[in-house]
């Protein structure tokens, strides 16, 4: 009986023993990725920022060199961006962004080859070059454009088919809360609560008691007490309230 409980206490060991470090090795790969995914962010940026100064304030090759590989990586990045974003909602932009992926791998030849050319000494034979050099980054970033102004468009016109649907469904909801006349009786309401008593705090007028009684003179005789009419429950108490409307069923 002792040995069973030992063996089950050192299996549970073992299990939390494991648990830990399962967790530990998934903690620190998340904490590298995220590492990695910094100093990604700040290489980027200190290329851009660097390309940027080097298309601006150098002329001739070195210069043209950092504009094409500027206008590339410009270029690629909002279009990932923007399939991206959209093929969360979207799921035909996936195949878009196959073939993105695809105009990557030659986005990233190109962008190797401008900044091995950045490092050549000939530079006649780079300016020779730049011809072919800047069609391929046109078609590049033509092809990215393509698809970018696409998935563009394409969520645009979503969004604005959605809201001629919703603005439909409101002018209905408004022409239907519009319907007070018929809902609440309209003037036939208004003509049949005339005859009641005009008295705001409720008591019946001669008019509303039922009897026949003789004026000065007269000679006619009180038929018998009649019931009281219903009150109308439309009508209100007090003249300061007012009538709650009915919901409209349509």
């Amino acid at each position: 009986m002792d040995a069973a409980i030992v063996t089950i206490l050192a299996l549970l060991f073992l299990a939390f023993v494991a648990l830990g470090v399962y967790a530990t090795v998934k903690v620190v790969k998340a904490t590298k990725r995220g590492v990695d995914r910094t100093i990604d962010q700040a290489r980027r940026t200190v290329e851009d920022t660097t390309l940027r100064a080097k298309s601006i304030g150098q002329a001739g090759v070195a210069g043209e060199l950092a504009r094409l590989r500027l206008s590339l990586r410009t270029s690629m990045r909002a279009t990932q961006e923007a399939l991206k974003a959209g093929a969360v909602e979207d799921a035909s932009l996936r195949e878009s962004l196959d073939l993105f992926q695809r105009l990557s791998a030659h986005g990233l030849e190109l962008d190797e080859d401008l900044k091995r050319l950045e490092k050549e000494p000939d530079r006649a034979w780079v300016a020779a070059q730049l011809p072919d050099l800047t069609a391929r980054t046109e078609r590049i970033t033509g092809s990215a454009e393509a698809l970018r102004r696409a998935a563009r468009e394409r969520a645009r016109k979503f969004a604005e088919d959605d809201l001629s649907a919703l603005s439909a469904q409101i002018d209905m909801e408004a022409g239907a809360l519009r319907h007070w006349d018929r809902a609440e009786g309209g003037p036939q309401a208004a003509a049949g609560g005339a005859t009641a008593s005009a008295d705001p705090w409720g008591e019946p007028g001669p008019a509303a008691t039922g009897h026949t009684t003789a004026g000065a003179g007269g000679t006619g005789a009180a038929e018998g007490p009649q019931a009281l009419p219903p009150r109308d429950p439309r009508l209100t108490a007090y003249p300061w309230e007012k009538s709650a409307r009915p919901e409209s069923t349509t």
